[in-house]
């Protein structure tokens, strides 16, 4: 397409401008319904950016820190899970409806899906549930994920195999105090039967033949990472279910203390523990560990540490051993309350480092706008745990629903991982659907796959992270511990803000001298475990944060107005209280009667925006159900996140989720592309809910500024 003529794409629409109103009218909410099943061929299809079928050429492999290709290219990934949480849900869609939706993913900018819960029984996971052990496959889900992978491998997409997650025993599985369990946390690391149990499971599953591949899951190039435990750990926080667990843990911890003390050292533990002659010494528990003499408090910290380490090692070795090709994850840093740097300091020992995050994810602390709050904000928490000269994923995160600020998520977690140079960024979760007729709605906190606002900017998030659009930074500032500050790290104070709820912690780094605003000026990377501390650092007291690539600030005021802009040569974004900052970029600007939106544009032909041929714009305000009903502090809906009878101003709300379809706040005004080289005609294509064009195209009006769409 030649400079002369520019096709622009915009998804949701923009559409023609009205007088100012107050945020949140109700009055002004339109029906915008995420089709799938409708979806054909689509001007915004971004299944160009996959080199398919996934794994041509060989294995994913690590170099320099980072994802790449047999050929030595780089690749990130961009992605969700595959779950059934609600009703109508299928995490293993029935064969007549998986080339659909690999398809749809592959449309929205899916590189990557995350094998999340496919242990769990029968039909949700393949664990076969009509025995009294859990030991065996189901034949049917069996089959259903090896034509999941093969249509996803045939679209592009890679996944990443998770081998323990919801898996609940069963009394013939020989494992005690099996149905008090729920997903045995913790136990994964030390009980013995266990143990035997996850790598019977792996063998059974990375030696299957899939039979539509003709490939074994630990020969699959398609496979891209495997995970051996999810948000899983041990350590002080560690309860055991049952006594028979506790005597384990206790035994094994005696057995420790004899194999790793001198019988001095193991004396005076003993007087310290207060027991005589060969009676076991008992574990700290709880807030024993804070008045507990130094030398036995870090003796139970040593010991902990290194059941994690020989718990990873051991598997490592096995999956090695069994032939797996597939870089390894251990677990996720996944609780920011609290410190994580004793069990990094095992996971660093493998492959790749992962963290977990979300915004707005507890009733009473909810519909908050990050924006607000970049100190707490997902890419500084999340960015603690990137390990360097590792690959750094966040394998799940979210700005969950009922949310009143959810655009914002997709585009600042896209712009803020293209800065810190990470490889991959899964949303958690995406749910297909099992009845054709289902009528789209977001029935469920976590689902994505049919909220207007959020798979909308997923697409465009996809096109930023996965185009490597945003530079990385120039500078990258690393951290290092020392063995003593990572012992002496379960006794730093928990963060504060919102901790009994679960909000962002207060201090996410739990580092002297640490700046929060550092990750959003510069590159974050943990050094070591094992040096000097890390050197103090002092960051201005800057609004805007800005980061030292100069592409992206971030904007506060007293008046809870933020704003996050994005300003690179294929991509641009205004993100947040836009109206109230009027910032202009280089190639954009807007003029909205919203108070709160996102509008991000994106090159899609590889050129910088003033020159390309064919962009991509996405808006969005927000999203919710038809009859949706907030409690009157608009902090949850009314009853609970989650639906069900509940009260909103003193009246009873039979169903306060609402029903289908679904509706959004359209962004409306004047939106500005600027300094576009030799452009002599603008046309823009608005897109409906399946991604087809709506209506004859609308051509931008020339103007002093630039060309306006209104």
């Amino acid at each position: 397409m030649s400079s002369a003529s520019k096709t622009l794409l915009i998804w949701a629409p923009v559409l023609l401008s009205t007088c100012a109103f107050a945020q949140w009218d109700d009055s002004l909410l339109r029906p915008f319904v995420i089709d799938h099943r409708a979806a054909t061929m689509s001007p915004a299809d971004l299944a160009f950016l996959h080199d398919a079928p996934a794994g041509k050429g060989g294995f994913i492999r690590i170099q320099g820190g980072h994802f790449v290709k047999p050929d030595g290219k780089r690749i990130r990934f961009w992605g969700v899970h595959l779950t059934d949480w609600s009703p109508g849900s299928i995490e293993l869609p029935a064969k007549e409806d998986t080339p659909m939706w690999a398809r749809s993913l592959a449309r929205y900018g899916v590189n990557m899906v995350r094998l999340h819960f496919v242990d769990k029984w029968a039909p949700t996971g393949i664990t076969d549930g009509s025995k009294n052990d859990t030991r065996s496959f189901d034949a049917q889900q069996l089959d259903r994920l090896d034509f999941l992978v093969s249509e996803l491998k045939k679209n592009g997409i890679y996944m990443d195999l998770n081998l323990n997650v919801g898996r609940a025993y069963k009394e013939g599985d020989g494992v005690p105090d099996a149905a008090r369990l729920q997903w045995a946390k913790g136990l994964t690391l030390y009980d013995k039967r266990i143990i035997e149990l996850e790598k019977e499971y792996a063998h059974n599953l990375l030696t299957h033949l899939n039979s539509y591949t003709k490939t074994e899951y630990r020969n699959e190039p398609a496979i891209a990472i495997v995970e051996i435990l999810n948000e899983n750990g041990i350590g002080f926080g560690h309860n055991p279910p049952s006594k028979f667990y506790a005597d384990e843990l206790d035994g094994i911890y005696n057995t420790w203390l004899r194999a790793n003390l001198s019988p001095d050292q193991l004396q005076k533990i003993r007087e310290e523990a207060g027991v005589q002659g060969d009676a076991p010494v008992p574990r700290l528990r709880g807030s024993e560990r804070a008045t507990a003499p130094k030398d036995r408090y870090e003796t139970d910290v040593r010991f902990f540490m290194a059941l994690e380490d020989g718990f990873y090692q051991d598997m490592k070795k096995y999956l090695l051993d069994l032939g797996l090709k597939q870089p390894i994850i251990g677990t996720a840093d996944h609780g920011h309350s609290g410190q994580p740097w004793t069990m990094l300091t095992s996971l660093s020992k493998l492959d790749i480092l992962d963290g977990h995050i979300y915004w707005n994810s507890y009733v009473g602390v909810g519909n908050v706008p990050m924006v607000n709050d970049p100190l707490h904000s997902m890419p500084v928490q999340v960015s603690r745990t990137a390990f360097a000269g590792k690959p750094y994923t966040v394998s799940e995160t979210d700005e969950p629903f009922p949310n009143e600020y959810g655009a914002e998520a997709m585009p600042i977690m896209a712009a803020y991982a293209g800065f810190q140079d990470w490889d991959m960024v899964i949303w958690y979760t995406f749910e297909p659907k099992k009845d054709p007729n289902w009528k789209p709605f977001m029935q469920e906190a976590w689902d994505i796959s049919h909220d207007p606002t959020r798979m909308t900017a997923f697409a465009a998030g996809a096109l930023m992270f996965l185009q490597g659009d945003v530079k990385p930074a120039v500078q990258t500032i690393q951290r290092t511990y020392s063995k003593e500050q990572v012992l002496d790290a379960g006794l730093l104070p928990a963060g504060g803000r919102g901790q009994a709820a679960g909000a962002p912690s207060e201090v996410p780094y739990f580092t002297p001298g640490f700046p929060l605003a550092l990750p959003l000026e510069h590159g974050i990377r943990i050094k070591s475990f094992d040096g000097a501390p890390t050197a103090r650092y002092t960051a201005p007291n800057a609004n805007p944060i800005v980061s030292d690539t100069k592409e992206l600030s971030w904007y506060t005021s007293d008046a809870k107005t933020g704003l996050v802009t994005v300003d690179s040569e294929r991509a641009q974004a205004l993100i947040g209280f836009i109206k109230a900052n009027k910032k202009t970029l280089k190639n954009l600007s807007a003029d909205i009667t919203n108070n709160f939106a996102t509008i991000v544009l994106e090159s899609m032909d590889g050129k910088p925006i003033a020159r390309s041929g064919k962009m991509f714009l996405n808006t969005g305000s927000r999203s919710q159900n038809t009859d949706e009903k907030w409690n009157e502090g608009h902090t949850a809906l009314a009853g609970g996140r989650r639906g069900g009878a509940g009260v909103a101003g003193g009246a009873p709300v039979a169903n306060p989720n609402g029903h289908a379809p679904t509706l959004i706040e359209p962004v409306t005004g004047t939106v500005t592309l600027r300094h576009l080289q030799g452009a002599k005609a603008v046309s823009a294509v608005a897109l409906d809910g399946s991604g087809a064009a709506i209506g004859e195209p609308l051509q931008a009006k020339k103007t002093a500024e630039g060309w306006d769409l209104s």
